[in-house]
């Protein structure tokens, strides 16, 4: 019974996470003060993706229908929102708006053009949801609750609230994602060469040295101390790397992380000038 329960679970990972979807990280309890316990994914994760200390628990946006031979695995068949059809309603009364199951390429739209107002859907309710989970008065609100369980998120105040907050989400997603075109807008430079090895790696002067000689400049402090989840990207990155030799991808993807992170920092602040409840 417990090789047919993993088998399962295996099987719904491969059906969910291996074709097109989106899915939230949670962590349901801490065993510290986390409070930025949340993430997406567009792939399977580690279980430590959040935090070493506890489980990362992932909640695919959509699901697909269930396997039934190895040709299936991979291809496209119908899906539906992974969404309780309950919530969805009083989303539906609380912004007066009727729910749509799919909504084209959600990058193009958050970045592009103004949302069909008309409708929403469960990209929508996701990227509202990832919204409230970054804002900085909602985690120090329910920090305590937050330790414990997953997650509450209060519905939406009112049409325009909603627009907003689902628009800031959507931004983050695409920060998160690493899709967003805010990304090529380098803000740090590498201005020394060298055989680009990590070595000893220090924060000095908004300099941030991988070695004795060379850098990445003009990394503000907050950047460097950003967390997210149990993590702080712009040191982990390079902890991981330690002893190889980054690539020319690498130090352009390094520089992204690093605009991610400013990024989300001003979106927080954002947020955080909506009142939610």
């Amino acid at each position: 019974k417990k090789h047919q329960f993993l088998l399962k679970k295996l099987a719904f990972i491969l059906i969910n996470l291996l074709k097109k979807n989106l899915g939230l990280i949670s962590l349901k309890s801490v065993r510290n003060d986390l409070t930025s316990k949340f993430g997406l994914t567009k792939l399977m994760i580690d279980k430590s993706v959040i935090s070493t200390l506890d489980n990362g628990f992932v909640f695919p946006l959509y699901i697909y229908p269930e396997i039934t031979s190895n040709k299936d695995i991979f291809q496209t068949n119908e899906r539906k929102p992974n969404l309780d059809e309950k919530i969805v309603a009083q989303f539906a009364e609380k912004i007066g708006l009727k729910f749509t199951p799919e909504r084209g390429d959600a990058m193009h739209r958050v970045f592009t053009t103004q949302p069909d107002v008309t409708t929403f859907a469960p990209i929508d309710i996701l990227d509202y949801i990832y919204a409230v989970l970054h804002s900085p008065t909602y985690r120090e609100t329910y920090k305590e609750f937050l330790k414990i369980d997953f997650p509450r998120v209060p519905y939406p105040k009112n049409p325009e609230t909603f627009w907003q907050l689902v628009k800031l989400g959507g931004v983050l997603r695409g920060l998160h994602l690493m899709e967003s075109p805010t990304l090529e807008n380098y803000i740090t430079q590498y201005p020394e060469n060298g055989n680009n090895v990590v070595g000893k790696i220090k924060y000095e002067n908004g300099n941030v040295y991988i070695n004795d000689t060379q850098y990445f400049k003009n990394v503000s402090e907050s950047a460097w101390n950003f967390y997210i989840g149990g993590y702080q990207p712009a040191q982990k990155w390079l902890k991981d790397r330690k002893d190889r030799a980054l690539q020319f991808e690498d130090i352009l993807h390094y520089q992204k992380i690093i605009v991610a992170l400013t990024e989300t920092e001003k979106i927080m602040a954002e947020i955080n000038e909506i009142q939610i409840e």
